[in-house]
């Protein structure tokens, strides 16, 4: 199937679940509902048309404009966006979903926002998964493990958001 085919597909079974979808780019993608990631991914998963074996990729990106002068420009809200990079080796196609969340849950700093986990769908979702939250700070919720996989344990913070400041100093060692 091409990029067009699959977001026909997707969008004939999700409808309004599915809030934005491209397909002339060179990796299509749709975007979802964060309640409705799991179904999304499971059907992504296990439907014979598409066979998505191998979750490539989660990264993630803060939008925020820290910068005064260009806020006004900016044209978003600030938000975190997670994305998926799906493969399918049997049928030779791409996708990545989307998923926007706000940069606190509930709009209270310090409240990291949630996702459920996707690591009983691809075992390569455990460690990417810890490396989002680890950097970025999103909670994914039902994970076998959570915790962080590249800073140690006490380190507070996540160093990819926009708005992270480095510690002078971290156990007797200069950080900036």
């Amino acid at each position: 199937m091409n990029g067009s085919e699959i977001l026909a597909l997707l969008q004939s079974l999700f409808g309004d679940s599915l809030l934005q979808a491209q397909s002339d780019v060179l990796d299509p993608f749709v975007q979802v509902q964060p309640e409705q990631l799991v179904r999304l991914m499971q059907f992504l998963r296990y439907e014979p048309q598409l066979k998505f074996e191998m979750l490539n990729d989660i990264t993630g990106t803060d939008w925020l404009e820290t910068d005064a002068k260009k806020l006004a420009k900016a044209g978003f809200e600030p938000h975190l966006e997670v994305l998926y990079h799906l493969s399918s080796f049997s049928k030779l196609h791409r996708l990545c979903v989307k998923v926007v969340l706000p940069r606190w849950k509930d709009n209270k700093p310090g409240l990291l926002p949630e996702l459920p986990t996707l690591a009983h769908l691809w075992k390569t979702a455990d460690w990417q998964e810890r490396e989002v939250y680890d950097l970025l700070g999103v909670q994914f919720i039902g994970h076998p493990d959570l915790r962080r996989l590249l800073l140690s344990d006490d380190w507070e913070g996540h160093p990819l958001r926009k708005d992270y400041e480095f510690p002078l100093e971290y156990q007797g060692i200069r950080c900036r």
